[in-house]
């Protein structure tokens, strides 16, 4: 039973000062928007004399959000480097600089009369949830045993979503969400990284790493000892001395190798393909629609944001549920579901609002959609996502991959980001079609080419790839067609 309080612990340590810092910073910025922007308009009023342009205003302020995924895309690519080199568990615990740099900035920004000190505070906070988005996935799943791999992997998205509730509630009116506040809601995010400091070096570092990369047994041995306590450990070791075996004489990987590689070519194609989906299925757009369709509904304005708390809390809920099932139900399984279902509430969403105007009960049947979205999203592609670059590649090229993972996430949501209003603009209430396209085409991707990997030890997941990557290959070998064409002569 101690044992698996240390790895429930090790879980909490690491991810409330990891993933839950993502969600955390993501939904804090949205309460003091108009704070934020009167701010800015006041300090330029004071700096030239003159008042901001509306349109100059609304692009400073782009900017301010576009910060946040410019340090995320800096914070995937060090990320891999920094795993490699520091280990993970240290990774983790040094990514809390950027944070306290970031809430230092943004906590005497109106004290020194700067708003460009939030802009550097967005990007340092992008960094820290980059970092941390790539390694805690990897550092908690190298650390659990292969029953509950899945699962204890999955916890990231948990803390995400956890982080995401919370930032919701904190950015309240009768808490840190009020005119005066929020230069101490953008700094509050400085608790979860000094309850990480406080907690996480008492844990330990992940085994395969300790083996694998270092070499070293006798530190491997007794972080099992510590994470798995008296049960046998020998077949969990034997099994990682033989990856350790396979990948003998190689060092860590660079992305770019990835690319190279065709032993890995099926790896690769399904993280760049899920892994774009993540952001590009218009899950974070349900919540710029939120508002607006809550108010259609007839909630009264000023309780607008105690209902969006609801939508954050069925991310929660699904993610949670989803740790409970995925090592029982499969990755596919739950990825292909959501898939299929965002696919179905999304031509349902954009029915609904096209009748809006027409038909009295049209908004309750978008906002339900906005919930069902978000559940289904929860329910697979939200977590399951960020399990499978630590299930599908080896220890030398994980860090590799996972910056891949985490450039294409936060490039697709400053992408996302950016497009989203011009999209609603075309399109208006179709804006949905470019999502339902993306749900579509990776449900059929998953469907038809995604292997599963519950249960199975990292050895035999490279395996079942190796096969897949080569058969191409084999059949190749056995036509002999284009090369006798290429002779004929016209």
């Amino acid at each position: 039973q101690l044992q698996s309080k240390i790895l429930i612990l090790t879980i909490c340590a690491a991810g409330i000062g990891g993933t839950f810092q993502y969600g955390y910073n993501i939904s804090i910025i949205n309460a003091p928007t108009s704070y934020i922007q009167t701010f800015m308009n006041q300090t330029w009023l004071e700096r030239t004399g003159v008042p901001l342009e509306s349109n100059v205003l609304l692009l400073l302020w782009s900017f301010t959000v576009s910060a946040y995924p410019l340090g995320g895309l800096t914070g995937a690519v060090v990320a891999g480097p920094m795993a490699i080199m520091l280990g993970r568990k240290m990774s983790l615990l040094l990514n809390n600089v950027f944070v306290i740099i970031a809430a230092v900035l943004s906590g005497f920004s109106r004290m020194a009369k700067s708003f460009e000190m939030i802009m550097l505070s967005r990007f340092f906070t992008g960094v820290n949830a980059g970092v941390s988005m790539n390694i805690q996935p990897m550092y908690l799943a190298e650390s659990a045993p292969k029953k509950l791999r899945g699962a204890v992997a999955l916890t990231s998205a948990s803390f995400t979503a956890l982080g995401l509730v919370l930032g919701q509630v904190v950015g309240l009116r009768e808490l840190l969400g009020g005119e005066e506040n929020w230069p101490f809601l953008l700094a509050s995010n400085v608790v979860p990284a000094l309850i990480q400091l406080a907690a996480l070096p008492w844990f330990p570092e992940s085994p395969r790493y300790l083996l694998i990369d270092r070499g070293d047994e006798e530190s491997c041995i007794s972080a099992l000892q510590k994470l798995r306590g008296n049960s046998d450990l020998s077949a969990e070791l034997e099994e990682m001395l033989a990856e350790q075996a396979a990948v003998k004489g190689q060092r860590a990987k660079n992305p770019w190798e990835l690319f190279q590689n065709p032993s890995l070519r099926w790896q690769l194609l399904s993280i760049v393909v899920l892994s774009s989906a993540m952001q590009l299925c218009g899950n974070d757009s349900m919540y710029f629609y939120a508002a607006y369709v809550f108010q259609e509904a007839g909630i009264p304005r000023d309780k607008i944001p105690y209902v969006v708390i609801g939508t954050g809390s069925c991310e929660l809920i699904t993610s949670v549920t989803c740790n409970l099932i995925i090592d029982y139900a499969g990755r596919r399984p739950l990825l292909l579901g959501g898939y299929i279902l965002m696919a179905g509430w999304a031509i349902v969403f954009m029915v609904a609002l096209s009748q809006q105007t027409q038909i009295s009960w049209m908004p309750y049947l978008s906002m339900a959609c906005i919930f069902a979205y978000i559940l289904s999203f929860g329910i697979g592609p939200a977590g399951v996502t960020g399990v499978l670059p630590t299930e599908v590649f080896d220890q030398m090229s994980r860090p590799a991959a996972y910056m891949i993972c985490g450039s294409l996430l936060w490039f697709n949501l400053f992408l996302v980001g950016t497009a989203f209003p011009f999209i609603v603009k075309s399109l208006a209430h179709f804006c949905y079609i470019p999502f339902l396209v993306v749900c579509v085409c990776t449900a059929l991707y998953v469907g038809f080419f995604l292997p599963e990997t519950k249960g199975k030890s990292f050895l035999e997941i490279s395996e079942e790839f190796k096969r897949r990557n080569f058969k191409a290959q084999t059949h190749r070998g056995l036509y002999k067609g284009p090369e006798e064409i290429k002779s004929t002569m016209l």
